[in-house]
């Protein structure tokens, strides 16, 4: 039996948790926070058994593609004054982080 983490942008959540759900898979969604950007993301935990976890990574895939966003970053603006002036900078979000790992034991109460 595995596993599978999946950290993915809140933009790709809903799709993603319909699609696995209509694949079979069951799926619990966790709301959190991380990266840079400080953006929202939500992290997916599936488990089942070792035969379904090519299907599940295919579908994660499938729905969590990269793009490019526009963000803003803090730059120095008047040297050693420490004033500080965002500027927009171009980054890929999106995709996906997925971890699978394997589990020694499950029960259902």
């Amino acid at each position: 039996m595995k596993l599978i983490i999946a950290i993915v942008q809140d933009e790709d959540a809903s799709r993603l948790i319909s699609t696995l759900m209509n694949e079979g898979h069951s799926v619990t969604k966790l709301a959190t926070t991380g990266g840079f950007l400080r953006a929202g993301n939500t992290t997916l935990l599936l488990g089942g058994e070792d035969e379904r976890v090519e299907s599940a990574l295919k579908v994660i895939e499938k729905v969590c593609k990269s793009r490019k966003q526009v963000a803003t970053s803090p730059s120095p603006v008047a040297g050693a004054s420490g004033v500080y002036a965002p500027y927009p900078i171009e980054v890929v979000v999106g995709g996906a982080t997925v971890f699978v790992l394997n589990v020694e034991q499950f029960v259902k109460f």
